[in-house]
């Protein structure tokens, strides 16, 4: 059996963290590109139809990945609290309790998504001519969740204990079958049937099925503290504290997401409004800003599982520490990415664009938002710092409460003064004073309050 290693017990916190970010970061990044790939192969070999056929999914996806998403938080901050303490026991029933309650969920959602699709489609506005694609490709994807769901607990359970290179082989391993299945399976290739539409969506579920044998087979080889054997099997049930504490620390992430998402379709609204090439602007440039911001999501997730840990081993005062290597972090990866993004803008707006006139907007919006990205990031380390210690409900709140008191009314009157400029000086008036509330609460109220370990 491999011995507990608690990372923010070792002796170098820098090395550690950077040594922990750099496959996260990775991960994060080729999640992005496999999507956008397998996304260009639809389009290339299928045309515009499909294209529309399978974006059409993609907010039923962020729906289900804001529920996923926010069990795979909590069960993180548990299973972080448990390393850290040592107790391997307490790490498997947490795992134990998500898996049972993932399994359960994905399941009801994959049956009764398949059944409500057609409906769920039509009340989405899905296009008539498109419809026949639609419905056949949502189906797939529905049915094939549970696995999804699975993968995306598995590895963020690896990651709460601090393993962030098993995560990064098993997408590879994924995207790599996805991107190698999803164009034989179009086309009928090599002799395989000629699929059409559903042949992305049974990549995926191939890739994901693929992804679990993989883990369980090289967890058993590497002897992983969490491998997958008879004992974590037997963890797998009910237990009805886990499961509301869970839930406690996760719906709010959920919610989160969904929030962040509706003021999105809001600020996309009163984009389009503008005009075609405004709409294009917008889209490159927020393709950008994506990649800029994955590295400062990635030091808010380590900093969560470094906190998390520390407070297992009942050591509180090093959360401090744990925040100031984040920040610094965010300084030099995030400050990096947008010295190198101011730099080469015009190249950066020319891969998604081909009409110079967007491409000089998409410049004038990007320098308005591209700083701001700092005290994003900043935001979010603070947030998952006391998101660890079990404080989610105020974090959460700031977050909505800027968006809704901030970011979206300042869009609307910023636009009536300064056109579609305004609408990116509101974005980065809102990440600033989301940063400043944040470290606000974090230093005046949180600071003071006594840490305990959840579980």
């Amino acid at each position: 059996m491999t011995p507990l290693q608690t990372l923010v017990m070792q002796p170098n916190l820098w090395k550690t963290f950077f040594v922990f970010l750099v496959p996260l970061i990775a991960t994060n990044i080729l999640q992005n590109l496999s999507g956008t790939i397998n996304t260009i192969f639809v389009g290339q070999m299928m045309g515009v139809d499909a294209i529309a056929a399978v974006s059409v999914f993609f907010p039923i996806l962020f729906f289900l990945l804001a529920f996923v998403i926010g069990i795979s938080a909590g069960t993180t901050v548990l299973v972080g609290q448990a390393w850290g303490a040592q107790n391997l026991e307490k790490v498997r029933c947490v795992i134990g309790s998500t898996l049972f309650m993932t399994l359960i969920g994905g399941s009801v959602i994959a049956v009764l998504g398949v059944m409500m699709a057609e409906p769920m489609l039509k009340l989405l506005g899905t296009d008539a001519k498109v419809m026949h694609l639609s419905l056949p490709y949502v189906q797939w994807m529905l049915a094939g969740s549970p696995l999804l769901f699975v993968y995306i607990i598995y590895t963020s359970i690896l990651r709460g204990v601090g393993d962030s290179v098993t995560p990064l082989i098993a997408l590879s391993l994924t995207s790599l079958i996805g991107l190698a299945v999803t164009p034989v399976l179009l086309k009928g290739y090599f002799g395989f049937p000629a699929l059409g539409i559903v042949a992305p969506a049974i990549a995926t579920i191939l890739g994901y099925a693929a992804v679990l044998i993989f883990l369980g087979f090289y967890l058993n080889y590497k002897n992983h503290p969490l491998k997958i054997d008879a004992r974590l099997l037997k963890s797998i049930r009910h237990d009805s504290n886990l499961s509301k504490l869970i839930l406690k620390l996760g719906i709010p992430t959920g919610i989160q997401m969904v929030t962040t998402s509706l003021a999105g379709l809001v600020i996309i609204g009163l984009v389009n409004h503008y005009g075609a090439h405004a709409t294009a602007a917008y889209g490159a440039v927020n393709q950008v800003l994506n990649y800029i911001q994955f590295p400062a999501l990635s030091i808010s997730i380590a900093a969560s599982i470094f906190a998390a840990q520390a407070i297992g081993a009942g050591k509180p005062e090093l959360l401090a520490k744990v925040t100031r290597t984040a920040l610094g972090m965010n300084v030099i990866f995030t400050g990096s990415l947008i010295t190198l993004a101011y730099l080469f803008s015009k190249y950066l707006m020319a891969l998604f664009i081909t009409d110079h006139s967007v491409i000089e907007l998409g410049q004038q919006l990007l320098f308005i938002v591209l700083w701001s990205i700092l005290f994003f990031g900043a935001s979010a380390i603070f947030a998952s710092i006391m998101r660890a210690s079990g404080t989610v409900n105020v974090p959460m709140m700031i977050n909505i409460l800027t968006i809704i008191l901030i970011e979206v009314p300042c869009a609307y009157w910023f636009s009536s003064l300064w056109g579609l400029t305004g609408i990116w000086t509101a974005y980065a008036l809102s990440f600033v004073c989301l940063c400043v509330l944040q470290a606000s609460y974090y230093q005046f109220v949180w600071k003071k309050t006594k840490i305990k370990i959840l579980i």
